[in-house]
């Protein structure tokens, strides 16, 4: 009879029964009452109660009944640790027993009990089981290693059993070294810091010597190991290609995907001319396209990694497009898959095949499936141009159908297509006309109304057809009252005369009967421009757009480089990476691709960069002045004024007019100082006839509100301008940051003898894109002797340009007497926002992301500070402590912080107690930046 009677039993009083068969004599009895007492606790039942019965029977030579026993012990340690270590000396016992098969059960239970109590005493049988003669041991002990690491990571690195493990590693048995490589994969995972898995050519060379012996899940091990190694050129990595090759033939399909991932790595070292290069590519189609003959599940799995790795090197795959074409019993999220897979790799050669695929599936019973594929369609006709015409004739066709979610589907892509390609298409808009009463979809309703819109010139009736729609504005979707606006207000700047009732009756419902946002301040600056200025508005709205790129569904690629890493696990499938998906204490090592060889590509591999972190090409937030942003932004500048001489720094960046548009248009212009609402507000009505509500004014008026926080330092008012300098103005100023808002604080001083009014300021382009938020306001004329203090709000949305040094700002301030010019340098700490804290094992990811090179070290000096004070100051001004630790007697305080540009820099400051001097170090992705914070923590600190 087999074991499945002992589940059967549900009598009363058993546990007493069971306890009396455990004390018998007889071993057969014994194991009897064993496997009852395991049934029960497998069903559910509490069979705790006989722990101490249970572990008597450990003293035993049946194999068998030392299992069952130990299963137990598993099962109930936790909940009875004082019980539990009753069974140590057996434990101790078995690890030197002569049978090696009780020698591994014995140290494989000792690391599965998780009990602080229990694991000191298991270090000795651990380290004599490391050290076993028998490999199967030693296989079990490595794994144990691992697992004690998790219960208690400080007594494994005092035992010295770490050292073991990196031993293992040259060990002669593959699967003792599969096990080593996993144990200590398992351990650099959670502590990301520790440099375990130190890889160097001679192990590298050790682990693909055992990768050819091993089980399958070793094989696994090794290989993604290797996958996390760097080779030290393009020799050694086109060594280890060569070695990891014949793994792609393996029946088990994580084994491919693991080899996959190595060879899709190092192939970034591999020059594209070498013949090597093309017989590896040629190699990588087979066993990804035998895994799409498995089971739909793990087809799904292959698709999501293939997915990835066409978008990476679509080469690959090129001539393989019909093993992506869809059977009839796919399941819905393998064709979808398919079809993805499908318009990546669509292109001249095999354009007509997969129309004439795709035009077959819009026709299934699948509505899913029928929608991707005809939207698919459009995407072929934007990916290659060569066959848009007929891509369109394929949609005509099936909008002929006249199937309801087809027609609706179709008439979205060719507004993509019309982007695309435009005049090109535009006959066939009379045929999407008729169908527009079928249309119920907002995406399908929105693209229409573009299309009316757009080509408002071409259809007679369009006033008519956006009117139909306008009927029932409150209940449409958002996307479509948007899409709307817009379109009768191009209806309107095309035929102005016969659309003005409907162009007021939309702005009328969009700006005073909607509570949408979005909707209202469309409405408003559409209103705005057509009030003031239907010239721009006719530039603004009718502007040339630009043509939409092939592919818009495309994984951003450092993020796609960061997967690529990530091959044959649940980041792949996901297309997100781990961190965005673990949770826990447990730190995800942000991976990325190696830089790829100068004859491979011509560009660098952009550094991956975790999540929250800025990448590696961020400084360019900061433009040069040399660069194409900085150019743009030189477009503008008006001619020459005459009047001081601006500084040397100045000049050299172009700058010459620090107002923008040339003076006359500024002196000239008596509402300088007022807001913009004020204008318009007045000029609207006029206009268009039609009244504006009072609180449009009060949506410019950003001055209201600042609120105050102490805390931040602020430095003493400075003279940055002298009144012999401006004709009697003198005006002195300091920065301050208040609630997460910067602001100029002025000091206005008039030093002539007549009255000065028309105050105004504005600012030239400066490396933070600093600019007033609002009008300088002088309330009152100021009159000779009279001081004015007021608070100017800045934000930093304005032009960007490098400027040297960084924080320096060129300043024109205008009066009834003259423009007056002069520069100041602000401190960096007014940038500092306050979301500037990373969590710790991002803070260590972006650490060691950061190249050593950009490192810059700084001494602060005669700073008599203990280091809870320094902290807190530092905190006030938007510098956080992210971790504290003390090493060797010196405090040392790990802080990050944030700049308004997405600039992260991270800093470790060390604090002797009784010595003044602190030493700082900070890492940046923008390096320049480095001076001017520590500059900021001096400030701080000394104040």
């Amino acid at each position: 009879m087999t074991d499945s009677k002992y589940f059967t039993t549900t009598k009363k009083g058993e546990i007493f029964e069971l306890k009396a068969e455990l004390n018998s004599d007889k071993k057969e009895k014994k194991k009897e009452a064993v496997k009852k007492v395991i049934a029960s606790m497998t069903v559910g039942k509490d069979v705790s109660a006989l722990f101490p019965d249970v572990v008597n029977c450990m003293q035993t030579d049946n194999l068998e009944l030392k299992k069952l026993v130990y299963l137990y012990l598993m099962n109930y340690a936790k909940s009875q640790p004082d019980m539990a270590i009753m069974a140590v000396n057996t434990f101790v016992k078995d690890c030197e027993d002569p049978n090696p098969l009780i020698r591994a059960l014995a140290v494989r239970t000792m690391g599965c009990i998780r009990v602080d109590k229990i694991t000191e005493y298991l270090c000795e049988p651990l380290r004599k089981c490391l050290k076993d003669e028998d490999p199967y041991v030693r296989k079990t002990a490595a794994v144990c290693v691992a697992k004690l690491h998790d219960i208690n990571a400080q007594l494994v690195e005092d035992q010295g059993f770490l050292d073991t493990l990196k031993d293992l590693i040259s060990d002669s048995n593959p699967m003792v070294v599969a096990n080593a490589v996993a144990a200590l994969s398992e351990i650099a995972e959670s502590h990301p810091s520790s440099n375990l898995l130190d890889l160097n050519p001679q192990s590298i060379n050790k682990l693909l010597t055992a990768l050819n012996e091993c089980t399958e899940w070793g094989q696994i091990f090794i290989l993604d190991c290797l996958a996390n190694y760097m080779p030290k050129d393009d020799r050694e990595a086109q060594s280890i290609c060569e070695r990891v090759t014949p793994r792609l033939s393996h029946a088990n399909s994580a084994v491919v995907l693991s080899a996959v991932k190595v060879l899709m790595k190092f192939m970034e070292m591999l020059s594209k001319d070498l013949d090597y290069y093309g017989t590896l590519l040629k190699k990588l189609a087979p066993p990804l396209v035998t895994l799409l003959s498995a089971e739909p599940e793990l087809q799904y799995v292959a698709l999501r990694n293939i997915n990835l790795i066409v978008q990476k090197r679509p080469e690959i795959l090129k001539h393989e497009m019909k093993v992506f074409f869809v059977k009839y019993n796919d399941p819905i999220y393998v064709k979808l898959e398919k079809l993805d897979i499908m318009i990546r790799l669509a292109s001249q050669a095999n354009i007509a095949q997969v129309l004439a695929e795709l035009k077959e599936y819009a026709t299934e019973v699948d509505v899913d499936f029928v929608r991707k594929a005809v939207r698919a369609i459009g995407r072929c006709a934007i990916k290659v141009e060569q066959s848009a015409e007929r891509c369109v004739s394929t949609l005509l066709d099936l909008i002929q159908t006249k199937v309801n979610y087809v027609v609706q589907e179709a008439i979205v892509v060719i507004k993509d297509i019309f982007r695309k390609y435009p005049n090109k298409y535009e006959s066939v808009i009379a045929t999407l006309c008729e169908n527009l009463d079928s249309l119920d979809e907002p995406e399908a309703r929105a693209a229409m109304i573009w299309i009316v819109g757009e080509y408002a010139e071409r259809i007679d009736n369009a006033d008519e057809l956006l009117e139909s729609f306008l009927e029932g504005f409150h209940d449409e979707s958002t996307q479509v009252q948007l899409q709307l606006l817009t379109a009768i207000v191009k209806l309107f700047l095309k035929k102005p005369t016969e659309t003005q009732e409907l162009v007021q009756q939309v702005l009328s419902l969009a700006t005073q009967d909607s509570d949408n946002p979005d909707l209202r301040d469309r409405g408003y600056i559409y209103w705005r421009l057509l009030s003031t200025d239907p010239v721009a508005a006719k530039e603004v709205v009718l502007a040339e757009k630009p043509l939409i790129s092939e592919e818009t569904d495309l994984i951003e690629p450092t993020l796609l480089d960061e997967l690529i890493c990530y091959i044959g696990t649940l980041a792949s499938v996901y297309h997100k990476p781990p961190s965005a998906f673990v949770e826990g204490g447990r730190g995800v090592v942000h991976k990325s691709l190696p830089p790829r060889t100068a004859s491979s590509e011509s560009t660098e591999s952009p550094e991956t960069a975790p999540a929250g972190a800025p990448s590696s090409d961020q400084p360019d937030v900061i433009p040069t002045q040399g660069d194409l942003l900085g150019d743009l932004l030189n477009l503008d500048l008006g001619p020459p004024v005459s009047g001081p001489p601006l500084t040397a720094a100045s000049v050299q960046m172009g700058a010459v007019d620090l107002l923008g548009g040339g003076l006359d248009s500024l002196i000239g212009d008596t509402n300088f100082g007022a807001p913009p609402a004020a204008v318009t507000a007045a000029a609207a009505p006029t206009r268009l006839g039609a009244p504006i509500s009072s609180g449009l004014s009060d949506l410019f008026d950003l001055t209201s509100g600042v609120g105050t926080l102490s805390g931040s330092y602020v430095a003493p008012k400075a003279v940055w301008l002298p009144a012999m300098k401006a004709k009697g103005l003198e005006i002195s100023g300091t920065f301050t940051r208040q609630v997460g808002s910067i602001s100029m604080d002025l000091q206005l001083t008039n030093k002539a003898l007549q009255v000065m009014t028309d105050f105004a300021i504005q600012f030239n382009r400066n490396s933070f894109g600093l600019a007033p938020a609002a009008p300088l306001q002088v309330h009152a004329p100021l009159s000779p002797n009279q001081t004015v203090e007021l608070s100017l709000p800045l934000n930093t949305v304005g032009s960007v340009m490098k400027m040297e040094p960084l924080n320096n700002l060129q300043v024109a301030v205008k009066n009834n007497i003259d423009v007056f010019y002069f520069s100041t340098l602000y401190p960096l700490h007014v940038l500092f926002v306050e979301d500037g804290k990373m969590d710790r094992q991002m803070f260590l990811a972006t650490w060691k992301d950061i190249p050593n090179e950009n490192e810059a070290q700084f001494q602060i000096r005669d700073c008599p500070l203990n280091t809870e004070t320094a902290s807190n100051k530092l905190q006030s001004s938007n510098i956080f402590t992210v971790a504290k630790r003390n090493v060797e007697g010196q405090d040392m305080l790990y802080q990050s912080l944030k700049l308004t540009n997405g600039i992260w820099v991270l800093a470790e400051l060390r604090i002797q107690p009784g010595n003044p001097n602190f030493m700082l170090s900070l890492k940046c992705r923008a390096p320049e930046v480095s001076q001017h914070v520590y500059q900021a923590y001096e400030t701080i600190l000394k104040n």
